[in-house]
């Protein structure tokens, strides 16, 4: 594979915010990842944050708990792309964590699917899980709030 090519490679991963990339070229391929193997923590490599048109409407947070959103010791997890959020793994499995769940550090939080690439959340705190903004399915942006753990 030219190495003209794989610059070209590394330069859309950066600018598109996705996670990972594998191209096959006959018995050739390459595989860039912004992470290292083990799965895809929320303190990952900044990201461009590429602004929405004008003309775009934003999408509104929507909260399955009445905690507040900002109390004290509460982290924050946002989401460190773009893509569809999922609670499970699989439509009908058990979701990875719900209202009230203890979670660990390293704790897989959900998956954010992005360009068919499926990316595994995990907290970066211990704790319990007062509220989940995203429902299975929903589009998240950037740095939207996912989970606020206690």
């Amino acid at each position: 594979m030219d190495i003209r090519k794989v610059k070209k490679l590394i330069e859309l991963l950066e600018e598109s915010g996705i996670a990972e990339l594998e191209i096959s070229e006959g018995e050739e391929s390459v595989r860039i990842s912004r992470y290292p193997r083990g799965g895809t923590t929320v303190q990952a490599a900044p990201m461009m944050q590429m602004s929405a048109p004008a003309a775009a409407p934003a999408l509104p947070a929507t909260s399955t708990s009445s905690a507040p959103l900002s109390a004290k010791h509460d982290h924050t997890v946002a989401s460190p792309m773009v893509g569809t959020y999922y609670s499970a793994a699989s439509p009908g499995a058990k979701a990875f964590v719900e209202l009230g769940t203890e979670i660990k550090v390293g704790q897989v939080l959900c998956i954010i699917e992005a360009m068919k690439m499926m990316n595994q959340i995990e907290s970066e705190k211990s704790g319990r899980v007062t509220a989940i903004l995203a429902k299975n399915g929903d589009p998240v942006e950037f740095g939207q709030p996912l989970f606020i753990i206690e």
